[in-house]
């Protein structure tokens, strides 16, 4: 299975927030009913170690604080109730009033004895209850064990947590453990129910030929799949075609829905996972293998059904024609982004002798994509480049290293004609289909965007920043970033003061985008929303969905749409936090053996408690805590990008190049400490 390195998937949003509000300003917060009255809101919990949380409204909005006492019951990713009562520094405040659904059902701890008593405590910091386990539920496990416990008490006031031992797993610190203490974690799953694989199976036997009368026919034109070198699952395949001043682009993506129908078990299954969750060499297909890797992949020389996306786009990269249909397809190559750079930036004339009429169909591609390029620089969309850590792993599943991921014209290039294809579908169905699934982005908080305006205006940004601003001029300040110390500090800054991305039945915009109508309708064998809009947009071609705009805003006419966008949108958070973590785990497992031995490195960004370091011969980070620099108490600066001594005035910069050494490493925690030589 191939990662989200396309391009196409990159996340044009930012974190939530993760540390505790400020003073309490106490205001009605736009949470709250016009008259002070307080007013309720489901949504999803998002815990703090440290006990308050925030709930996340599944309808969008600003997140409500909840302080730790009123927490109550409820679990970190919990559906709960909130009631709004206040407004906390610029953000509503409320206080959980109800579990609507439980979200955790299992957990790893340890398992400890206590007299007669055995009880798990969870290594999760955000649980604060202990689980308590009879002695008929212990599955052979031992004082001392690390544990998979399934929950089969929830807490509720004085009554403690129950639960039984399902897995007994290894010493932590060995991937296979820390591999499956992710998964129980964000409660993932690896195994498909049998019914689902059966369903799958049965799903993959078909004949293409019994389609041809029912479909466009484009065998005939060129395609190509670009995927990365490990890849598996091909989902789209793109060809260009000149006609005088057009360039004709065509994005075919497997047609999913095809094999995948409503109210089926290989669907329900889809939908609860909701996306596949990609680790280092490994990942949790949301499609059993049978459709993911074989049926639904759009390998070279094999017709494959496929739903179309036909664009014309003029000189100036906008698109002034586009039609949307069922087809089969015959891939002409499997490419590779290593070869695409290749042909395309290292002139390789063997390579593209090779290729013949495929390198040819590249350069015209690479024609289109600047005119689609320039066009969405022009309107505003921020382009955030931020490198993420690509881990090698060898045939024994160790880490063999950890380099900068590569981002050149090959991955831009898919970028550019997914979002084009994205699009054009969502704006189809916003003038004529039964609803959309459009993918979201608000525009910055007023005090988070106040807060950034300040740190670029002390690091020499000349420019001001409102705080009603639209796309263009946060594009600019990227930009003039770029190649400075602190890129990487303004574009992680910038993008955690944005609002997140998500799901959603109403349309609200792209905002970091610059789109007006944007959705996701090209990778449906791996998220579950592209999968929705297929759907939708075969149901608006079958005639089924009325002319006319819905007043530019896009109408959730299919019942359960909004449920189900909010629904992707959990998932696609906790498939990132479980992504996240499996990288870091894997970070700390590779310095393991180098503990001891000195690099250099670069400062990345500054924090109170210190600095992180990025090393030079690895895409590693660690921290150096401000406890080890001795002989001064440091302050972090008002830009954020140094700690400076209050008595000798030494600094610590963003952009400074410094030597450290391994000190420690704690993998089950996934922290790696340097110290300044």
């Amino acid at each position: 299975m191939k990662g989200r390195g396309k391009g196409r998937g990159r996340r044009h949003s930012g974190g939530r927030r993760s540390s505790r509000p400020g003073k309490n300003t106490r205001r009605r917060s736009p949470a709250q009913a016009p008259g002070g009255k307080a007013r309720s809101i489901v949504g999803e919990l998002r815990l703090h170690r440290d006990g308050y949380g925030f709930v996340v409204p599944e309808q969008g909005g600003q997140d409500i604080f909840v302080p730790a006492r009123f927490v109550g019951d409820a679990l970190h990713t919990d559906i709960v109730e909130v009631k709004v009562v206040g407004g906390r520094g610029a953000g509503p405040e409320g206080r959980i009033s109800r579990i609507e659904r439980r979200a955790v059902e299992r957990l790893v701890g340890r398992l400890s004895r206590h007299g007669n008593t055995y009880e798990v405590v969870a290594d999760d910091r955000r649980v604060r209850h202990r689980i308590m386990v009879p002695g008929a539920a212990l599955g052979g496990a031992a004082k001392g064990d690390n544990v998979v416990v399934r929950i089969t008490q929830y807490p509720r006031g004085d009554e403690p947590m129950h639960g039984e031992v399902e897995e007994v797993l290894g010493e932590r610190g060995g991937p296979r453990t820390e591999a499956a203490a992710v998964i129980v974690r964000h409660q993932l799953s690896r195994d498909f129910r049998s019914a689902t694989l059966d369903a799958a199976r049965a799903a993959a036997s078909f004949e293409v030929d019994e389609e041809l009368g029912r479909r466009e026919d484009l065998r005939g034109v060129p395609f190509v799949t670009i995927d990365g070198e490990t890849a598996k699952d091909f989902d789209d395949a793109v060809a260009v075609r000149r006609e005088g001043e057009i360039m004709k682009l065509w994005v075919s993506i497997a047609d999913v829905s095809h094999f995948v129908r409503p109210n089926t078990a290989l669907d329900a299954e889809a939908y609860e996972r909701g996306t596949s969750v990609y680790f280092p060499g490994d990942c949790l297909p949301m499609l059993p293998e049978a459709l993911s890797n074989d049926a639904c992949s759009l390998r070279p020389g094999e017709p494959r059904l496929t739903f179309t996306a036909e664009m014309d786009i003029d000189g100036n990269g906008r698109t002034v024609a586009s039609k949307f249909y069922r087809s089969i397809i015959t891939s002409r190559a499997r490419l590779t982004y290593t070869q695409v750079r290749r042909v395309l930036v290292e002139n390789d004339r063997e390579l593209a002798r090779e290729l013949g009429d495929v390198a040819e169909g590249l350069r015209l591609m690479e024609k289109c994509y600047g005119r689609l390029r320039r066009r969405r620089a022009e309107r505003g969309s921020i382009d955030f480049d931020l490198p993420e850590p690509e881990i090698m792993i060898d045939m024994q599943g160790s880490v063999d290293d950890i380099v900068r991921s590569e981002r050149h014209v090959g991955h831009m290039m898919i970028e550019e004609f997914m979002i084009a294809a994205n699009e054009a579908v969502a704006e189809f169905l916003t003038d004529r289909g039964p609803g959309c699934v459009y993918r979201v982005h608000d525009a910055p908080p007023e005090e988070k965007l106040a807060e950034f305006a300040v740190m670029v205006h002390n690091l020499g940004y000349g420019s001001r920043i409102g705080t009603s601003v639209g796309p263009g001029k946060l594009a600019k300040v990227v930009s003039w970033a770029h190649g400075k110390p602190f890129e990487r500090l303004v574009n992680h800054t910038l993008l955690r003061s944005m609002s997140q991305a998500v799901y959603s039945a109403e349309n609200k915009g792209h905002y970091g985008l610059a789109s007006r109508c944007y959705c996701h309708f090209t990778s449906p064998i791996r998220r579950y929303p592209d999968l929705m809009v297929h759907r939708l947009l075969a149901h608006a071609l079958a005639g089924a969905g009325r002319k006319g705009r819905h007043g530019g805003k896009g109408s959730a006419k299919v019942h359960g749409l909004g449920e189900a966008a909010a629904h992707c949108s959990r998932r696609e958070r906790i498939a990132m936090e479980a992504e996240r973590e499996m990288a870091k785990m894997y970070a700390a497992k590779f310095m393991q053996s180098k503990i001891g031995e000195e690099f250099d490195g670069v400062i990345s960004h500054c924090a109170k408690f210190g600095f992180f370091v990025e090393l030079v011969d690895y895409f590693v980070e660690g921290l150096v805590h401000v406890t080890t620099l001795g002989g001064d108490r440091y302050d972090l600066d008002e830009t954020g990008c140094s700690l400076v001594g209050r008595r000798k005035k030494r600094a610590f910069k963003v952009g400074d190049e410094v030597r450290i050494s391994v000190e420690e490493v704690d993998i089950p925690a996934r922290e790696i400490l340097f110290e300044l030589v």
